[in-house]
């Protein structure tokens, strides 16, 4: 199972903007498919962002698609959220996660831990 490690969370006002990374421990990170999802007090886990292997395709939900960012860096083993015009909404714990395959449609197997994203009003 691959180790996931976040950085980049903390408190912000609205309208700011905050960088999360997630570096992977296994150097099969550049054939992993990766995502990130958030999770608030009382709700379900959401499904935010994804990126295929290669870059070459990615997902963002639509309740962010204009302020949030996916990328990747497979020579630093790391993904990125970039996420701009912070709303309180996206107050919650953001999770890496990871899978198998090139393709990020699908199960993921490997979780990070989760860095705090608060957003005051």
């Amino acid at each position: 199972q691959v180790q996931l490690v976040e950085s980049g969370g903390g408190l912000v006002q609205a309208g700011g903007s905050l960088r999360l990374s997630c570096v992977a421990s296994r150097r099969t990170f550049s054939r992993n498919a990766m995502g990130w999802f958030r999770q608030s007090p009382g709700k379900e886990r959401e499904f935010v962002a994804a990126i295929s292997a290669e870059s070459d395709s990615t997902y963002v939900a639509a309740s962010v698609k204009e302020r949030f960012t996916i990328s990747r860096d497979n020579g630093k083993d790391t993904m990125y959220l970039q996420m701009n015009r912070l709303k309180p909404g996206a107050t919650a714990v953001y999770y890496c996660a990871s899978r198998s395959g090139s393709s990020w449609r699908g199960l993921f197997e490997s979780w990070g831990q989760g860095p705090q994203v608060t957003v005051s009003a």
